[in-house]
């Protein structure tokens, strides 16, 4: 059974279509990569995904769940979590103290939030800054503390809306290896990503949207390879 199905989803904002009839499968433990100019939507659909926007047509199904209608919380607690492109941590907060956050998802005792948010800490290399105030981290420590504070709700399912954006060559090496590791903990993943050789290296499989429509999907030889897909969005990135 597919991990996420997502049927004909539309989103319209008064008489504009941020998304239109997008459909696609995910199996459980890939990498799907979701690519596609400014605007295209992708962004718009991770919303209606997690419950941040409920979809105006269509349905979203998490291991058969219908979605529709559930608040972000509620989707958290069944293993849906997201990260955003703006990283805001809890600024006067320590780094350890913003994952127990995201740890409080699944349970009330603050010594077992600990030990998930250490754990968390440990796997995106970042736990020697614990005691550090999440609002002094540069940018790509904050990026890793985000990724750590969604894996302590503990998600099946982890969409990582830019994870790379603002990063140097090393900083993003550094999240492509972060993903793969995560995916061979057997977390399946949805990443949006404007760096077309990162997205490469990690996808199993990549969508792409175009003016909030699916123009193409496939492996990334066969999107790299799309005549669409190039004039559409990769152009001269190819």
């Amino acid at each position: 059974m597919a991990i996420l199905e997502i049927k004909h989803v539309s989103k319209f904002f008064g008489g504009l279509a941020a998304n239109s009839d997008v459909s696609f499968t995910m199996a459980e433990g890939m990498i799907m990569g979701l690519i596609g100019p400014n605007g295209a939507g992708k962004t718009t659909l991770f919303n209606c995904i997690t419950g941040y926007y409920p979809p105006s047509r269509g349905e979203v199904l998490f291991k058969g769940r219908k979605m529709n209608g559930l608040q972000p919380d509620k989707v958290c607690k069944l293993g849906m979590a997201r990260t955003w492109q703006k990283v805001r941590p809890l600024a006067k907060m320590t780094v350890l103290d913003n994952v127990m956050v995201g740890a409080l998802c699944r349970t009330n005792s603050l010594k077992a939030a600990r030990e998930i948010a250490q754990e968390q800490l440990q796997v995106v290399r970042l736990k020697q800054k614990a005691g550090f105030l999440a609002g002094g981290l540069p940018i790509g420590e904050r990026k890793k503390l985000e990724v750590a504070r969604v894996l302590a709700t503990k998600p099946e399912l982890l969409l990582l809306d830019e994870v790379m954006g603002g990063l140097n060559p090393a900083e993003s090496e550094e999240i492509i290896q972060l993903i793969l590791d995560i995916k061979r903990q057997g977390i399946t993943q949805m990443v949006i990503e404007h760096d077309m050789k990162a997205i490469m290296r990690i996808s199993d499989r990549i969508v792409v949207l175009n003016s909030g429509e699916k123009l193409a999907e496939g492996s990334p030889e066969e999107i790299v390879n799309n005549q669409a897909v190039v004039d559409a969005y990769l152009g001269s990135e190819h």
